[in-house]
This record gives structure tokens, C-alpha cells and sequence, in this order.
């Protein structure tokens, strides 16, 4: 692998995987729609060429992709514009593929899992009941049954640098204010947020086997974490205000105006019967998966919120 391209490079997953791509000497395409965001990123990393592009239209991602290897996509969309906007993405990362010879790489959720009872394996059956987990089981259908070779990755809730469109983030951004923050969900129950810097090792290292391709893979994070666990790391880090649950009921209101919430409540069954993924088949074909411990990971996520924070109240 010696050239790619990731699609989404300013994304949480993305800008981790530019990241952790060139730390190894792999060349980068970095493939977003802000020119201004992606020269700010990357501009000082002479491995990596910035393309302002738009996923959704065909010709910027055939022009993007060209000379690449492999493509990733770490492509997001908000919630309510997934049904028209998604299919689409992939079928232009398909076509971009097949008209460059590349494999593609998808940097997935937990979503098409649907509704499970215990840590779920590659081979559970999907069953979705959202219609964000029929959109993302639609996805990988498509991926699986062309002729280009592909790695579905299912990855749990994300947590690091750039990961702003996350659960936890609105923790941690009212951390790093030092103002009373929100928890989306029960504080009690044990889920999964995994380090995006560890997500984009482990697919990287999937990308790298030529056996790993046509597969779909879990990604699990350093181990379940309760919400009461997140707050007392926080407290280490000398946050003292308060931490209130969110629940789907207050979800429900807060989205009344707000499409985005409106759209997250579909997904709150995930908060009190939490998907908790089954890291087995990795560690077993590929090796050991990256798991940053909790401290370690939310203390770096809290510096980065906090520079990040105030370069925006700079400008």
C-alpha cells in the first residue's frame, strides 16, 4: 500500500486515519469538501494531498481517487439527509474504484446490528429495526455484493480529536468549558466509545491483508464504560460541574425543533441495550485490537476540545 485515498479526511475517523496512514509513509489523498479545513489539517504533512471535493458528485471522486490503492471511506452525513445521501456516496466510491483498479474500506457503525442480546459476533444476524440500521445494512449489501474487493469495518461510538458529531464529545466539550455538561443515556449502563485514534490502527492494519478483504470485521473498544466511570475520569481532570443524563424522553423534546436530536432519538434503544462487540475473529487472524485505556484517551480528547474551543472563540 503505498498510495490511498480517505474520503471524509476532517471527520473524527478520518483525520485519524490521514494520520496514522502517513506515520507509516503511505500517501494520502485527503478528500473532503472544506478546502480550508483540510489545508488547516494537513497542509504541513508533505505525504498527504489535499482535495476539496464533494463525495456526491461522481466526477469530484473519480479525479480524487485516481492513483489510489485503496479508498476509505469515513464519510458522515447528518441524520436526516442519510436516506438521499448515503446509497449515493457509495455507488460514486464504487465507480471511482472500479475505474481505478482500488479496494474500498468502510469505516462502519454498530447500526446494522440492530437489537442484540450479547456481544455480537461478525456472523449475528442483522436484523435493524431503525431506519439508520436499514440505511447501513443497505450499505454494506451493496459493497459486498460488487466486484470490488471490500472491508466492512463495524466500529462502536467514537470518542477523540475532530470527533465533534459524537455522543460523547457534548460530554467532554462541557468538560472542557468547565460548565455543566450532558450524558446522552444512562449513566448506570456500560457501552462502548472507542478512541478514534485505536479505531484507525486496527483498520489500517484490516487494509493491510489481503485476507481480510470481502469480510466483515468488529472493532471493539478498550472495554464497556459506564457513564458514572466517564464522570469520575473527568473529575481526575479537575472538572467539578455537573453531568446530566439525556434520556429518550428528553431527547424527544429538545428535537421537536431541532431535525439532527430529532433524528438521534431513533437511536437511544443504543444507550439502554447497548451493542457491545465481540473482538475475537480480529485478534485471532490479525492480532491484538489498539485499546488506549479510558484515562489516557479522554485526556488527550479533553486538551484537543479545549484548543479546539477556543481557536473558535478567536476567530
Amino acid at each position: 500500500m503505498k498510495k490511498v485515498l480517505v474520503a471524509g479526511a476532517t471527520g473524527g475517523i478520518g483525520y485519524a486515519l490521514v494520520n496514522e496512514l502517513t506515520a507509516r509513509g503511505i500517501e494520502v489523498i485527503a478528500f473532503a469538501r472544506g478546502e480550508q479545513k483540510l489545508t488547516a489539517l494537513f497542509n504541513d504533512n508533505h505525504l498527504v494531498t489535499i482535495f476539496p471535493g464533494d463525495a456526491l458528485v461522481k466526477e469530484d471522486m473519480m479525479e480524487a481517487a485516481e492513483g489510489a490503492e485503496i479508498l476509505f471511506h469515513a464519510v458522515s452525513f447528518p441524520y436526516q439527509n442519510w436516506l438521499a445521501q448515503h446509497p449515493l456516496c457509495i455507488e460514486n466510491m464504487l465507480a471511482a474504484a472500479q475505474a481505478h483498479s482500488a479496494k474500498i474500506v468502510l469505516a462502519d457503525n454498530i447500526y446494522a446490528y440492530g437489537f442484540q442480546d450479547q456481544h455480537v459476533k461478525e456472523s449475528s444476524a442483522k436484523n435493524p429495526q431503525t431506519k439508520k440500521g436499514k440505511i447501513r445494512l443497505e450499505m454494506e449489501k451493496r459493497l459486498l455484493s460488487s466486484d470490488i474487493d471490500v472491508i466492512i469495518a463495524h466500529m462502536p461510538d467514537l470518542y477523540g480529536p475532530l470527533a465533534v458529531n459524537t455522543i460523547l464529545f457534548e460530554t467532554i466539550k462541557g468538560a472542557a468549558q468547565n460548565k455543566n455538561a450532558i450524558y446522552v443515556g444512562n449513566k448506570q449502563k456500560r457501552r462502548e466509545f472507542l478512541y478514534t485514534i485505536d479505531g484507525a490502527k486496527a483498520i489500517i492494519e484490516l487494509a493491510l491483508k489481503d485476507k481480510a478483504y470481502n469480510q466483515n470485521w468488529n472493532i471493539p473498544s478498550a472495554h464497556p464504560i459506564s457513564g458514572i466511570e466517564i464522570e469520575s475520569l473527568l473529575r481526575g481532570e479537575q472538572y467539578r460541574k455537573k453531568i446530566m443524563s439525556v434520556s429518550a424522553g428528553m431527547i424527544a423534546l429538545l428535537g421537536i425543533f431541532n431535525p439532527f436530536i430529532r433524528e438521534m432519538k431513533e437511536m437511544m434503544y443504543l444507550t439502554e441495550k447497548p451493542v457491545i462487540l465481540n473482538g475475537e475473529k480480529y485478534e485471532a487472524e490479525v492480532g491484538p485490537v489498539p485499546r488506549t485505556p479510558y484515562k489516557e484517551g479522554i485526556r488527550r480528547t479533553l486538551e484537543w476540545t479545549k484548543e479546539y474551543l477556543a481557536e473558535k472563540t478567536n476567530k
